[in-house]
């Protein structure tokens, strides 16, 4: 089977999109599956400093990076940081979407993504997109006069002409089905790695990084410094247990790629707790893994997910995880797995006290989620999913084992 999956970005400061896509591709190649990936080489306000046009091998697949628009689209008030136009990747695309039995898209509202279903239409090639929770209700509402013209004139067809659409959760299968697209949408979750997780490294890597943080208990927020990620509430809910616990400490980690860092820290001042919150920028490699093994609580008090991968992160690292229902994962309050509370200060700051109240309890949630993670959310799991997926589509398998939704099938 030979698979391409287009992104518009895979730099760092995008999130978990590229994330998702790197590992999804690594462990469908694991599996014996072609994969290549096409991309842009931005990276938020800079960019990705790789060879462009052509094929450099990774794990398990191919990546290649385009260039893409810059000051043209800068004077037509284009936000490239979210729209990157690449022209030798449209090219690109018209040209050699026919090597592939199936293409694979990721994000919508993005202009490479746009053309790749308009080449995929073009030459008959059947092809899957996955939203990352971009058609939620919430996600939609944000900028709602825009979108909504841009969705129903430009997006929507272009969905409605694909083959198959990922949902990442139930929640967002519910939402997918409300929009009446009329394609098969499979519920596919996100996942980690489970290496990753066996054995995370000794907190003191992490300690010597940022040494305030030695000898306290740590709440660890692992995220974007992003509007939607709830950071005003947090800061609320953190300033609460504070009052009753003065030796817990937050570490907010995540790269700010909007200049959102300023608010977000004057969020903090505000409530009066910035002494006790360190924001650390993005951490990776084994910085990321020693902050998971030295937190006590993983954190997410998002207004809007479409399926976190720290979230993942923090329950496979044994953490119990304080989550709201925004981040649309209702199957770990059913397994016990997380506290999922709503979108609400007082909810987060009841569900942070009752974990510090009560750390037997909490490790036993925190327990449950490594095992609950370990057993349904790992990328060999997820990649055998998608291949039965990426099967039905090509016609050569059936799928009984995958949850659809919409009439469809």
């Amino acid at each position: 089977m030979k698979i391409l999956i287009v992104i518009p970005f895979v730099g760092p400061v995008y999130g978990g999109p590229p994330k998702c896509v790197a590992e999804l591709a690594q462990a469908l190649g694991m599996k014996g599956v072609s994969v290549d990936v096409v991309t842009t080489h931005i990276n938020g306000a800079t960019d990705l400093d790789v060879p462009l046009q052509t094929w450099i091998a990774d794990s398990g697949y191919r990546i290649q990076y385009f260039p893409y628009w810059k000051t043209g689209a800068s004077k037509i008030g284009l936000d490239l940081t979210k729209y990157p136009i690449s022209f030798s990747l449209t090219q690109w695309l018209f040209q050699h979407v026919t090597d592939y039995e199936l293409v694979h898209t990721n994000t919508i509202f993005s202009y490479p993504v746009l053309v790749t279903h308009w080449a995929c239409q073009y030459h008959q090639i059947p092809y899957m997109a996955t939203a990352h929770g971009m058609l939620n209700p919430s996600a939609l509402a944000y900028k709602a006069n825009k979108k909504r013209f841009y969705f129903s004139l430009v997006e929507k067809p272009a969905l409605q002409q694909a083959s198959a659409l990922q949902a990442l959760n139930s929640i967002e299968a519910k939402h997918i089905d409300a929009l009446d697209l009329n394609v098969p949408a499979y519920v596919v979750p996100n996942g980690i790695h489970r290496q990753d997780f066996a054995a995370l490294p000794e907190p003191e890597l992490f300690y010597q990084a940022f040494p305030q943080t030695r000898h306290k208990t740590l709440i660890l927020f692992l995220a974007r410094i992003d509007p939607l990620k709830g950071l005003d509430l947090l800061a609320a809910a953190f300033a609460k247990v504070q009052t009753l616990f003065p030796d817990i400490h937050l570490i907010v980690a995540g790269s700010d790629n909007t200049g959102f860092l300023p608010t977000a820290q004057e969020f903090f001042e505000k409530a009066g707790c910035l002494n006790a919150v360190t924001f650390t920028g993005m951490l990776t490699g084994a910085t990321k893994y020693a902050a998971l093994a030295a937190a006590s609580i993983y954190v997410s008090p998002s207004y809007l997910e479409g399926f976190s991968m720290s979230i993942l992160e923090g329950m496979a690292s044994g953490l119990p995880c304080v989550i709201t229902s925004a981040c649309n994962f209702p199957e770990a309050a059913a397994a016990q797995a997380a506290a999922v509370v709503e979108v609400d200060a007082g909810e987060i700051a009841d569900a942070l006290m009752q974990c510090l109240q009560d750390p037997h309890a909490a490790k036993e949630m925190g327990d449950r989620a490594r095992q609950f993670i370990f057993e349904q959310y790992t990328w060999d799991h997820v990649a055998t999913k998608m291949i039965e997926v990426y099967s039905r589509i090509t016609h050569k398998t059936s799928v009984s084992s995958l949850q659809s939704i919409a009439p469809k099938l």
